[in-house]
């Protein structure tokens, strides 16, 4: 861990990231990409030390209220910020000054802010995105070291679901050889329809690589699944998209289970309900005057 100070918090698109790196370990992260200039060790967490001032000072100068973001880049509940605690500084001033929200996690470790999300939800709109890529527990284990299972992420959006907060779920990424089965997707989705879900956004049965993490999902393969690195060279090259075999019959599985669960699947649909901000009006106090009766 280490600090840093920063110029600015919110991206154009009022998206945050409160820390750089993670420890999670998953074994196919594309925040390890080069082109994103990390120069820092990726499990040596930066923590933007004035982070919290700046977005007050942002959200206060703001002319019209949106959708606060984090999440996009670095898991926000790493276990640094539980004792750091500036997702949950950030929650309060995005609930004071009227803010929407929304967030992107593997963790569980969210619930202990499912007082503020819903406050949050209540007021304005808060959504929260959880990432689900393997339905077996021992996989998921694997290929996800650090982090939340599968089964536990499933607690959370059933949690959030009762608490009345809306959720979407990234069915991403899918590995070639590795979880690219109907069990495993069928298994997710199921979960999904359970946890009523507002949407799934799946860009396809595959993933991406890119220099900087194709070196290190390449490790994790020899590490963990003995000669698959050979198979994807041999398969893929150095391509950017690597799509499964079975990417076809795979997407019509999951189209097709999604319309049964009344799922929305369509990513464009997805993205606007994540970026539209939405203020809930109060609702007023009837008197003698909305039933037609003159006070006397």
């Amino acid at each position: 861990m280490h600090y840093v100070k920063v110029k600015g918090i919110l991206s154009s698109q009022n998206g945050m990231n409160l820390y750089r790196g993670c420890s999670h370990g998953c074994i196919y992260c594309d925040s390890r990409s080069k082109c994103y200039h990390m120069e820092h060790a990726f499990e040596d967490i930066e923590v933007k030390e004035n982070a919290i001032p700046l977005l007050e000072y942002a959200l206060a100068h703001k002319r019209k209220k949106c959708m606060i973001s984090t999440g996009s880049m670095t898991d926000p509940y790493i276990p640094l910020e539980m004792e750091i605690g500036n997702v949950r500084k950030a929650l309060d001033l995005v609930y004071r000054y009227g803010f929407g929200f929304t967030v992107i996690t593997k963790s569980n470790r969210i619930l202990r802010d499912i007082d503020l999300l819903q406050k949050i939800n209540e007021k304005t709109k808060c959504v929260v995105q959880m990432t689900l890529t393997t339905y077996d527990e021992t996989l998921c284990r694997k290929i996800e070291p650090n982090v939340s299972t599968t089964r536990e992420r499933f607690e959370v959006l059933k949690r959030l679901r009762d608490a009345g907060i809306p959720t979407v779920v990234w069915l991403t990424p899918i590995l070639p050889f590795i979880n690219d089965t109907e069990e495993n997707i069928s298994g997710i989705l199921d979960m999904c329809m359970e946890a009523k879900v507002y949407g799934i956004i799946c860009f396809g049965m595959g993933l991406t690589l890119r220099e900087g993490n194709r070196e290190y999902f390449y490790e994790q393969l020899d590490r963990l699944f003995p000669g698959l690195k050979e198979k994807y060279i041999r398969i893929y090259g150095n391509q950017y998209m690597v799509e499964s075999p079975d990417g076809k019959r795979l997407m019509e599985l999951f189209c097709r289970k999604c319309s049964m669960g009344k799922i929305v699947y369509d990513k464009e649909q997805i993205f606007r309900y994540l970026h539209t901000f939405e203020e809930k009006v109060p609702a007023r106090q009837l008197s003698l005057w909305d039933f037609g009766v003159k006070e006397q």
